[in-house]
């Protein structure tokens, strides 16, 4: 069993890095390896390979790896098959904080960064925030609180989305409407270096209490009976994660399902021990992403379809599948 699970990680690491090579030359345009080495005076496909593709493949793979283990950890955390990166209202937070830059027209950026993605972060953390406070005047941190307070919190902001859409022009509301669809229409390397930091102290922080998650699939109480600091552990969790989600759709918008299919695919491979199905979930996810991401910008050229639309279409038969197969099995949605 040990041999074929590292066998199984072994092929997804390099199949993960297969599509890393080959993806930067896929899209509208298709470009060579010679454009790439050896760039033609006045041609472009050297321009494009560098500062357009290879960045946007990047930023999709770092993306696809924080929502995968974002997923994963709340998963273990709320031992529900069905929760996502966005169960706890950050995604509504961040898009609320966007469609809030759009409507009122004010344009500024720091550096780098634009004003749109530095408004998503903020309300991200804002809802962070909320959801934790709601958390703490419960006296507790038990899971049920933190989950309803995360529904509540994204209900809340939903709606305001809503009435900002219902009272913006035609074309702030379009700019509203295809922001929430997710993509990574991007130029140059500034996307990759400002999430990067929050993916990889997130990423370090779920690596790091693999171990406490196995033990929390059990339950709360076999946790704390095996010595396992249950409150700070989901405490350390739910804050390194929503961080890296907020981050990532700050400047990518919200992407459903990759943090629902991902980890569950790499359960099936690899099976439910943390200590291996992180690391498997990881560049599983970045590299699902990249191929999402590839296909929306080849699919229907020279339109690009907006990756969230891509990931949501093969997100809805998966979720089927899901309901399917442990209906079958006999097992609660609730189980893991």
């Amino acid at each position: 069993m040990n041999q074929k699970r590292n066998i199984v990680i072994v092929s997804i690491f390099g199949l993960t890095a297969a599509v890393l090579l080959l993806a930067p030359f896929v899209g509208i345009e298709t470009i060579t390896l010679q454009e790439v080495v050896r760039p033609a005076a006045g041609g472009t496909g050297a321009d494009i390979f560098w500062r357009i593709r290879v960045p946007r493949v990047l930023t999709a793979f770092c993306a696809g790896a924080a929502l995968a283990l974002s997923g994963m950890a709340f998963q273990a955390m709320f031992r529900n098959p069905l929760a996502t990166p966005f169960t706890l209202g950050v995604s509504s937070g961040a898009a609320f904080g966007a469609s809030l830059y759009v409507v009122t027209g004010i344009v500024f950026s720091i550096g780098p960064v634009s004003g749109q993605s530095l408004s998503a972060f903020v309300w991200a953390a804002m809802a962070i925030l909320i959801v934790y406070g709601l958390t703490r005047v419960r006296r507790g941190s038990s899971t049920a609180t933190m989950l309803i307070a995360g529904v509540a919190v994204n209900f809340f902001f939903s709606s305001f989305i809503l009435f900002i859409q219902y009272i913006s022009d035609f074309t702030r509301s379009f700019r509203v409407i295809r922001w929430l669809m997710g993509g990574f229409e991007i130029v140059g390397y500034e996307p990759v270096t400002t999430i990067l930091p929050f993916v990889i102290t997130g990423s370090f922080v779920i690596f790091a209490l693999t171990n406490e998650l196995n033990v929390l699939t059990l339950g709360e109480d076999i946790a704390l009976s095996r010595g396992v600091p249950v409150r700070r552990v989901k405490t350390a969790l739910f804050f390194a994660t929503s961080l890296m989600v907020g981050s990532i759709v700050s400047v990518c918008g919200p992407i459903g399902f990759v943090g629902m299919m991902a980890p569950h695919i790499c359960r099936l491979l690899v099976g439910y021990d943390h200590r291996y199905l992180a690391p498997a979930t990881c560049v599983f996810g970045g590299a699902f992403l990249v191929l999402c991401d590839a296909l929306a910008r080849s699919l229907i050229p020279p339109a690009e379809i907006p990756v969230g639309v891509i990931t949501a279409l093969l997100g809805g038969p998966f979720f089927l599948w899901l309901l399917l197969r442990r209906s079958r099995e006999g097992g609660q949605m609730g189980d893991l």
